[in-house]
């Protein structure tokens, strides 16, 4: 099923039986580069099941916006983060990007279980806290 959310992007797949992510478009593009700077924008496509085209539309709003550096390195580009960038929406007004990169920067951590008594401990009995 392709999915167009309101940043523009086309082209990605939602899950079977799924209409919508929790990660936009531009945010997998950047986890991505973030991963991998030297890698090719086709295997960013592939990695993040869009096509070639939105990733370079991605990636060209991306550096307009100040969140990448691209710098020519031989036949390929380098992909830099910029350092301090925030996030757009006001509802995160003033948080670094940094977070979501270090989230999303090792292996997924084990499940968790979501049901029964293993689930409440691991929430300590009710909602998940979050922020200071």
């Amino acid at each position: 099923m392709e999915i167009t959310g309101h940043s523009g992007c086309t082209g990605a797949l939602a899950p079977p039986g799924t209409s919508w992510t929790f990660l936009t478009s531009h945010a997998r593009v950047l986890l991505a580069l973030a991963k991998d700077p030297g890698t090719r924008l086709r295997d960013v496509a592939a990695t993040c099941v869009l096509t070639e085209r939105t990733v370079q539309a991605i990636v060209a709003d991306l550096e307009q916006e100040g969140y990448l550096t691209r710098v020519r390195e031989g036949r390929r580009n380098h992909y830099g983060i910029t350092p301090g960038a925030k996030f757009r929406h006001p509802a995160e007004e003033g948080r670094d990007i940094a977070g979501l990169l270090a989230l999303f920067a090792d292996a997924p951590p084990p499940a968790q279980p979501t049901v029964g008594p293993a689930a409440t401990a691991f929430t300590g009995g009710g909602p998940l806290q979050f922020g200071p």
